[in-house]
């Protein structure tokens, strides 16, 4: 007998968690993984595209090319380049033949708005990290910790009842007693489950969650926006007419009035914004997904928790409109299950309770424990 005590103790000491060396903050993930996605192509796709621009005007020089009259030295031949590469105004003719100018200054800034456009990305990042992330850090920690204590709890109770058990002389008055306590919830976990009933209640994370995709959804469009208002208005058109008949040189017969020029770097900048564009309006769906995905309850992790004693944030129905802070948090659990460790454990028990015989029999970690100690041969069937 005193093997068969041993054994179970050896087996009870063995099913409590580790305490964790230190500090669970420094591996907790604040952003969920496809929103760690977003802001990886949102803030880096368009700093590499600005890096391919400047590297393309580095090593190819002049981004302009005008066709100077013959009689033009190549002195004056640089100037008329500088020049209508610093004004790039093309002036031509509208049908009633009426002159025209239209500026196109956007292909020239085009590679710093693209540096505009990553800042602004990089916007709601920035409104999540200082507005929610401390907040989510901090019932982060508590609920990972208060649940892995609570399976610590489980764990430890099996231990007492078996001691008391072992020193009862009247094994049914023990049972009675212990189902006694379980229909008045001596052996619930008040605070934890108190404490999630109560960011059921709240919604300050959820609405700057739901602003921050607002917001990059907003940027996002704004972009393409931008891309289809160059597209349509400048980027169909690399060659342009150019006047240096301004200032000193108005006078000068030998000038002409117009010199057709052509923009060497317009293929590029049309690849540059097709890309940008293209990839823009894929993760639009991306974002619309992060916001829906508030629409409905994560069950999983909670139904897993359920064999926690008095544990039944499902089972009582309090889960109603998953709008919520508690939701996002559960995604956000989900997302740091490695830091759960009581979940491993107990996903393995209700699995064990799904292929048991007599499912009646393992209603929660701590049946299970009583059953893996060897007090299921004096239990009650319930």
């Amino acid at each position: 007998m005193s093997l068969s005590h041993t054994a179970a103790e050896f087996m009870l000491s063995d099913a409590l968690l580790p305490d964790p060396g230190g500090s669970r903050a420094k591996g907790l993930r604040l952003e969920l993984p496809s929103d760690r996605l977003l802001k990886f192509v949102t803030v880096g796709l368009p700093l590499c595209l600005v890096s391919l621009a400047f590297a393309r005007e580095l090593s190819a020089g002049s981004q302009i090319s005008c066709f100077s009259p013959t009689n033009f030295t190549g002195k004056q031949a640089a100037y008329v380049d500088t020049a209508c590469w610093d004004s790039l105004v093309h002036h031509g003719f509208d049908a009633e033949g009426h002159a025209v100018t239209k500026s196109l200054w956007a292909l020239k800034v085009f590679p710093y708005s693209l540096l505009v456009v990553a800042v602004l990305m990089y916007l709601p990042y920035l409104l999540w990290r200082y507005a929610a992330a401390p907040a989510l850090l901090s019932d982060l920690l508590f609920i990972i910790d208060e649940l892995d204590k609570s399976y610590n709890r489980s764990v430890r109770l099996v231990q007492h009842m078996r001691k008391v058990q072992q020193a009862s002389a009247e094994p049914e008055r023990f049972w009675e007693e212990c189902e006694r306590a379980r229909r008045e919830r001596y052996f619930e976990f008040p605070l934890l489950e108190r404490y999630l009933a109560c960011k059921q209640h709240a919604h300050s994370l959820v609405a700057i969650y739901i602003l921050r995709n607002l917001l990059l959804l907003l940027l996002l469009v704004a972009t393409c926006l931008y891309l289809v208002f160059l597209h349509l208005n400048i980027f169909f058109q690399d060659e342009f007419s150019c006047s240096i008949k301004t200032g000193l040189l108005q006078a000068e017969p030998h000038v002409p009035p117009l010199i057709p020029c052509k923009l060497v770097f317009f293929s590029v900048f049309q690849l540059l914004s097709f890309s940008l564009g293209g990839i823009y309006v894929l993760l639009v769906p991306v974002v619309v997904y992060n916001a829906l995905q508030l629409g409905q309850w994560d069950k999983g992790l909670l139904s897993v928790y359920e064999m926690l004693p008095a544990f039944d944030l499902l089972s009582r129905k309090m889960l109603t409109c998953p709008l919520n802070d508690l939701n996002l948090i559960l995604l956000f659990l989900r997302a740091n299950i490695s830091h759960l460790t009581s979940f491993g454990r107990l996903n393995a028990v209700s699995a064990l309770k799904e292929a048991a015989v007599d499912k009646e029999d393992i209603d929660t970690v701590v049946d299970f424990m009583t059953l893996l100690a060897g007090l299921e041969t004096t239990r009650p069937r319930r």
